[in-house]
């Protein structure tokens, strides 16, 4: 999952590009026959891009029991390294792309519109349980009604918290409010010769972690048209406050402003009571900072409502495959309550099906539950085709207010104007 939030935050949608030869009309669901019950299997290719070598093992052997279960396909697992999109997109241009591939919740948009993406609700049988699926999670991979992909896992964003520097400080329980959270960052962060060397609150100033804020009070990152929307009074209070607290309390800073490459690390060594971080924090943490003592909770409630959230990854069906029935053979038992269970056995990635959560124990388990409720109520990290433009612009100028060097209203103006000044040029 840290694999793939890199290629979400590295990886920007050129949206101008057209995919020539790519029908836009919903194709219909591929007769049964390309799968045959006899002869030679049909070969599916499924693409991917890389990750630790744990969760390689897992996935093939998820492939393998696919494979014993279901005789008549064959799968041929490559992984992407390097450019995992751009190598997408130059090959379903070709005719060259993949039967069955990743796709971010944050490219899914963009690939969507362009008609490359098989509709799935034809191939979909009731004992699938679609309903057993978190709806937000279910819902990033939905347009104009239609399901383009079935999510494999996710993660969302828990707050992570220093035991000690709690213990330390007097703070009794994690803080359930942005108010307890505001008061705990203050008595939390530690100076020593005028030089703040322990932050309360460890900041990601960028829009993945920041768009929940957005919305906390009504605000919306872009409108209905796909222009960019951050810079209106309901964004901008939501965002102030991530902002006052670095540039008013003094309580929170960025992982650059201690030496650190990002909040994991930063909280790690102990550099950041407090971070909002994900499910790949949990095994960094624990290979990394043995003796660290942390907990979890969910985050805290943002004007009196609940929010986070949640990056996630779909299998899809490349729209042009001549062995759709075989695909979403494949498709339906890795996103199956059966292929799941395999996939997210070791804690790696997370469940997005309700059922295997809790079967695999996850609702319940002191670090992961935290994450695991915030599937209901979460915000998944998406806004329509023009997001790689509109992020861009927002993380070059929120930053400037994060650090002071420009107010919150200007800067989100100029990163509102210029953004759709470039979503205007690319229609």
């Amino acid at each position: 999952m840290k694999k793939s939030l890199s290629v979400i935050l590295s990886v920007g949608l050129a949206s101008g590009m057209v995919l020539a030869g790519c029908a836009k009309e919903e194709a219909k669901p591929a007769p049964a026959g390309d799968a045959p019950k006899g002869g030679e299997p049909v070969t599916v290719t499924l693409a991917g891009w890389g990750s630790t070598p744990e969760e390689q093992d897992l996935l093939k052997q998820t492939i393998q029991e696919f494979e014993s279960k279901h005789p008549n396909v064959k799968v041929k697992y490559e992984v992407i390294a390097d450019q995992y999109m751009d190598v997408i997109k130059t090959r379903l241009i070709g005719g060259e792309g993949p039967d069955v591939f990743y796709l971010d919740a944050f490219e899914a948009p963009a690939l969507i519109e362009k008609g490359v993406i098989e509709p799935l609700d034809g191939y979909v049988k009731p004992e699938f349980d679609v309903a057993d699926f978190e709806e937000p999670l279910l819902n990033a991979f939905k347009v104009g009604g239609k399901t383009y992909g079935f999510p494999k896992d996710s993660s969302t964003l828990a707050m992570f918290y220093n035991k000690k520097h709690f213990e330390e400080a007097g703070i009794a329980k994690p803080p359930a409010t942005w108010e307890e959270l505001q008061e705990a960052a203050k008595k939390l962060t530690k100076t020593e010769g005028g030089k703040t060397v322990r932050f309360g609150f460890g900041v990601a100033p960028e829009l993945a972690r920041q768009m929940f804020m957005a919305q906390a009070f009504g605000g919306k990152v872009s409108d209905d048209k796909g222009n960019a929307a951050f810079a209106s009074p309901e964004a901008l209070k939501g965002l102030q406050l991530v902002v006052d607290l670095h540039n008013k309390d003094k309580s929170s800073g960025e992982p650059k402003e201690v030496g650190a490459g990002w909040g994991g690390e930063m909280f790690g060594q102990g550099k950041a009571s407090i971070v909002f971080e994900g499910n790949w924090a949990i095994p960094f943490l624990n290979n990394n900072y043995k003796d660290l003592q942390y907990a979890t909770a969910e985050l805290p409630t943002v004007n009196g409502k609940k929010g986070t959230m949640a990056f996630t990854v779909a299998y899809v069906m490349n729209k042009a495959s001549k062995k759709k029935e075989a695909s979403w053979e494949l498709i339906s038992y890795l996103t199956g309550k059966e292929g799941m269970k395999t996939w997210t056995s070791k804690g790696f990635a997370l469940p997005t099906r309700k059922s295997v959560a809790k079967e695999l124990g996850y609702d319940k388990d002191p670090l992961r539950g935290a994450l695991v409720a915030g599937s209901a109520y979460a915000t998944p990290w998406q806004a329509g085709p023009t997001l790689p433009t509109v992020m861009n612009n927002f993380n070059n100028q929120f930053l400037d207010a994060f650090l002071g060097k420009s107010s919150l209203e200007e800067a989100m103006k100029k990163a509102q104007d210029t953004a759709n000044k470039e979503i205007a040029a690319g229609k």
